[in-house]
């Protein structure tokens, strides 16, 4: 032990009046604030909104001028409006295919291997992808309209190795049976959390639990939850009576 390392550890473990002294002045010193007079908060508050407005406008316009048509010329086909946050980051030679409206929230990853010359990531329109949501594609996993995907989600059309010990050892490539691809029907809610295995298929307008682990087909207007997930309700989610009154954009230009 170093002679500071060992200074270091008498103070934290203070078994002398000295060294006591120094640990409850380190204390002291880590919950400390600087003295703000009352005349000064409001200054404060309007230094900070003014910090992270400017921070946010230059956010918004490195997006606009530099993320976004670099992200859309990484994919195969993108729809209009296309909003992102952060940079997706894609790792292998996934073919996207992004339909209108389509926003990631956040940082989103999507990641393929050597497994298949084409694998493919169709997003429909209106989707929106969560923060740190991970889409692992081998061969396809495609999203219909309207699918919301909350953070920290994962999604992956493969099991990653081989299931055979051996294969994994010798870093052998995914068979047939490892990698199968995912359907998420149209309007599905995924919570946060939550991971969709290999081959399957989730029906339109299914809810799936936060941190749920789905491995099995989900059918159409069901929530399910838990780890393997499990049905829970059936018909929940189904299309509402009540009209919903549109949203007029007349300020907007439309868009060829």
């Amino acid at each position: 032990m170093s002679l500071v390392d060992g200074i270091v550890l008498k103070v934290r473990q203070g078994k002398t009046p000295f060294y006591r002294m120094l640990r409850n002045a380190a204390g002291s010193a880590r919950g400390a604030n600087l003295p703000l007079p009352a005349f000064m908060m409001p200054l404060c508050g309007t230094m900070y909104r003014v910090h992270f407005g400017i921070r946010d406008m230059l956010h918004s316009l490195v997006t606009f001028c530099y993320r976004e048509p670099l992200f859309r010329g990484r994919c195969a086909k993108a729809g209009k409006r296309l909003r992102i946050d952060e940079f997706p980051v894609i790792y292998g030679h996934t073919r996207i295919y992004l339909g209108d409206d389509v926003a990631f929230n956040g940082k989103v990853s999507i990641a393929s291997g050597r497994f298949h010359e084409e694998p493919r990531l169709v997003i429909g329109n209106r989707c929106a992808l969560g923060h740190r949501t991970l889409l692992s594609v081998n061969k396809e996993v495609i999203l219909e309209d309207d699918v919301l995907i909350a953070n920290d989600c994962w999604i992956g059309d493969n099991d990653g190795h081989p299931r055979a010990a051996d294969l994994r050892a010798a870093h052998a490539p995914l068979g047939d049976r490892d990698i199968k691809p995912v359907h998420i029907g149209e309007s599905v809610w995924i919570g946060r959390g939550a991971c969709i295995l290999k081959g399957v298929i989730i029906g339109k307008g299914a809810i799936i639990g936060a941190n749920s682990v789905v491995i099995s087909d989900v059918p159409a207007y069901a929530l399910v939850m838990g780890n393997p997930a499990e049905i829970i309700l059936r018909g929940i989610g189904k299309p509402s009576e009540r009209r919903v009154q549109p949203i007029h954009r007349a300020s907007v230009a439309p868009q060829e």
